[in-house]
């Protein structure tokens, strides 16, 4: 049976992506309307549906998508210039897939405060 939650169906394979990384806890994956030249979402394979919900047992999972997050900015070539970590939560923070997902973002300069 489909999952109805789209990272769920690309982490299963179900739908198509670019992914840049993977490991038994997460996959990595090129955002499709990226906000800066460089864009990935690490995502749990866990279904977390936002950071409100996850778990005390979710600290080690938790910690590894942030490593996993300098990980990709490395590997991206964005880490001497600066890169951006974000997670969304909840609609009026912007989250749209209700997947918990950590952005990676850089490329061009961010300005503060976001949004």
């Amino acid at each position: 049976m489909k999952s109805a939650c789209l990272f769920c169906q690309i982490i299963g394979r179900e739908r198509p992506s670019r992914i840049v990384y993977e490991d038994d806890l997460c996959v990595a994956i090129e955002d499709v309307r990226p906000m800066s030249p460089v864009h990935v979402l690490v995502l749990p394979r866990k279904h977390i549906p936002t950071l409100k919900d996850s778990v005390p047992e979710d600290q080690a999972l938790l910690g590894h998508l942030l490593l996993v997050a300098a990980r990709v900015a490395e590997e991206k070539k964005i880490v001497e210039a600066g890169f951006r970590t974000v997670i969304n939560t909840n609609a009026g923070a912007g989250q749209t897939v209700y997947h918990l997902h950590v952005h990676v973002m850089g490329g061009r300069v961010m300005h503060w405060p976001p949004g």
